[in-house]
């Protein structure tokens, strides 16, 4: 096949893109420019796209004598996953950028014009395994337990995992992904992951909001509506949250207090504690199947329900809903979920398959009243 390798410029991709050649596929390699701030330099291993990977991707390519360029998507990354992040948090939602970037860019955007150009799919560093099921192909969770990026792909469809090739996805173990690309003489072999937001390389994801979303102050409430402290602006606080709530009046029982609530409109934060986090049935009309669609309108069906990319799935029942507003998936877990904000992406698993995923707008708490 005519391959498209996206190559961040890291370790993953650069090897997925080797076993592509391997395999035998006419491989040509592509970066991705997401930010116009071309001077920008990689910290550590915090951030993406900048200038030092770029350079490395072009290595890898050359190493593995295959055609590169560079494709700039840094407006539509701008407009797809900048603003939408910076909306949603806004709107008092918790979003998911990785989750954003891999709908609209590396699936949508990459995908359409690489198949515009006549490839046949596109290659990535992604730990993850497409196969052939009973209703066509699906997508599983990588063989790498720790490693396993399923819950971030849980957004693609039938139609894109029917162009997308994960060369990664049964490899047991990081660790002999670097020494694969060691023994290839991939100067990558040793670089450090990328992790936390890649347009926000300091990590300081409170002052890049205030600086876009303003800092304004505001109260934080108990449950009760007592004013128990203030804030520089409801934007920098997520359902979950315990560290940073600079709490003036102690809790009555001396017990940690948590974020419960999040009100943009008049920038207030909720608090309480632990146990009112509890939830115990989420809901979302923004869905998609990966593959086969799992449920038909009215359909109800045991699964799996993940809310983080690296939480622990919980068992549950989901079912499809026609609501006043258009159809919605509703889930129910066996044990109630910790900490859920609207805005979160929840993930539906079968075994090691993933059903689909939808965008969390409704939460029913579990905790009993008066808690």
């Amino acid at each position: 096949m005519r391959v498209l390798a996206a190559m961040s410029g890291g370790v993953d991709s650069a090897v997925a893109a080797a076993r592509a050649v391997d395999a035998g596929h006419d491989v040509t390699g592509v970066h991705l420019a997401l930010s116009r701030a071309g001077g920008t330099l990689r910290a550590g291993s915090r951030g993406c796209c900048t200038v030092e990977d770029a350079l490395d991707a072009r290595r890898a390519a050359d190493r593995l004598g295959i055609p590169f360029y560079v494709w700039d998507f840094s407006e539509r990354f701008r407009d797809d996953v900048v603003e939408d992040f910076v909306s949603e948090y806004r709107a008092g939602r918790t979003p998911n950028p990785c989750m954003r970037c891999n709908e609209r860019i590396k699936f949508a955007a990459v995908l359409e014009k690489a198949l515009d150009l006549g490839f046949d799919a596109v290659c990535t560093g992604h730990y993850a395994l497409v196969r052939e099921g009973r209703d066509g192909l699906e997508l599983h969770r990588a063989h790498d337990a720790a490693k396993d990026q399923s819950y971030v792909l849980g957004v693609l469809t039938a139609g894109q995992l029917a162009h997308t090739l994960f060369p990664l996805g049964e490899t047991p173990s990081k660790a002999l992904v670097r020494a694969e690309a060691e023994a290839r003489g991939l100067s990558v072999a040793s670089k450090p992951d990328s992790h936390d937001i890649c347009f926000i390389p300091d990590g300081d994801t409170r002052g890049w909001l205030a600086e876009r979303v303003g800092a304004e102050r505001g109260q934080i409430l108990d449950q009760s509506g007592e004013v128990v402290g203030d804030h520089d602006g409801a934007h920098a606080f997520t359902v979950g949250q315990r560290r940073g709530l600079r709490l003036g009046v102690p809790a009555a029982d001396g017990k940690p207090r948590f974020v419960l609530e999040v009100r943009p409109v008049s920038n207030t934060v909720v608090v309480g504690p632990k146990e009112a986090l509890a939830t115990s049935e989420i809901a979302g009309a923004r869905f998609s199947w990966a593959g086969a669609p799992a449920l038909a309108a009215g359909e109800e069906a045991a699964c799996d329900v993940q809310i983080r990319a690296h939480a622990d799935p919980v068992p549950a029942r989901a079912r499809l809903v026609d609501e006043h507003d258009g159809a919605r998936v509703v889930v129910r877990p066996d044990i109630p979920l910790d900490g859920v904000a609207p805005g979160q992406t929840a993930v539906l698993y079968r075994g090691t398959r993933v059903l689909g995923q939808f965008t969390i707008d409704r939460t029913v708490s579990a905790a009993p009243v008066g808690v």
